[in-house]
């Protein structure tokens, strides 16, 4: 039974943002979004799965990285309309950057700056 999933108020794309928090810390690690198949996959496989729209196709968190997300949890908000996904982020890394989330700059007096470091060069991670 797949009610649940009518509760979720898709966009004019049938997307909807994801946003995936670190189960322990509770530090917010990346945002992406999810389509119907994104989402239903997540929850049955227990891992995360979102739409890349600049792929045109569904995005295994991990598969070239390796840095896949077990979740832990799944919230909807209260219009129902973002979904937040409390998960355990394997290897350390959530971002395609290397570092630890994607949130890694902060406005500094007009400025945006980087303050969290690279944990691993991209092109390491990206060339398997």
């Amino acid at each position: 039974m797949n009610d649940w999933i009518d509760n979720v108020r898709w966009d004019d794309h049938g997307l909807v943002p994801a946003i995936a928090q670190d189960c322990g810390t509770h530090e917010v690690l990346m945002m992406a979004w999810m389509n119907h198949e994104a989402l239903m996959e997540t929850v049955q496989s227990g891992r995360a799965v979102y739409w890349s729209r600049s792929r045109g196709k569904l995005w295994r968190k991990g598969e070239e990285s390796g840095h896949w997300q077990k979740v832990r949890e799944v919230r909807l908000d209260c219009d129902g309309d973002v979904v937040l996904l409390q998960v355990e982020q394997n290897g350390g890394i959530a971002c395609h950057t290397g570092r630890a989330r994607c949130f890694f700059r902060r406005l500094e007096d007009g400025t945006w700056v980087d303050t969290d470091p690279v944990l691993k060069d991209p092109g390491h991670i990206y060339s398997r």
